[in-house]
């Protein structure tokens, strides 16, 4: 199978592999790697994290390569932060977000973006405000950045 970011059949990016690490489910879009494997740079990047109420998903996010911002330089992202509105309170956020923190840190990134419209939430977590772009459907964005 041809991986759909570098287009080499050597990459491996082409079947899930799930792990849980500290109650937090990643799925990780791969399932034949090498560390060493330097032909595609963000194999090893697109992740989702998500916590768990027994077999029921409580909240997620992603990380990724891109967001819906186009023609921006910053990456890795954090994405489709969502909790479950039973399981809001709980700072179910905050521990997805972290993990996402820390495994882009793991990697190697510095800074970690989130493109949002809402305002003062994020703030909260550590992020700052850095840009305003407009997006594909014509509402203004605000990317936030995260020190990693």
């Amino acid at each position: 199978m041809v991986c759909w970011w570098c287009g080499d059949e050597e990459c491996g990016f082409n079947s899930v592999k799930v792990d849980k690490e500290n109650n937090v489910v990643i799925w990780k879009d791969f399932s034949q790697f090498s560390e060493t494997n330097e032909k595609c740079h963000y194999f090893r990047l697109e992740r989702v994290f998500a916590a768990l109420d027994a077999d029921h998903i409580a909240g997620y996010c992603t990380l990724a390569k891109n967001d819906c911002i186009p023609d921006v330089s910053y990456t890795p992202y954090i994405g489709f932060l969502f909790v479950g509105e039973q399981y809001r309170g709980n700072r179910l956020s905050e521990k997805l977000i972290l993990s996402a923190v820390a495994y882009a840190k793991e990697l190697g990134f510095d800074k970690v973006y989130l493109v949002s419209d809402h305002v003062n939430l994020y703030e909260k977590y550590g992020f700052v405000k850095i840009d305003e772009k407009e997006a594909p459907w014509g509402a203004k964005e605000t990317i936030f950045m995260h020190l990693a």
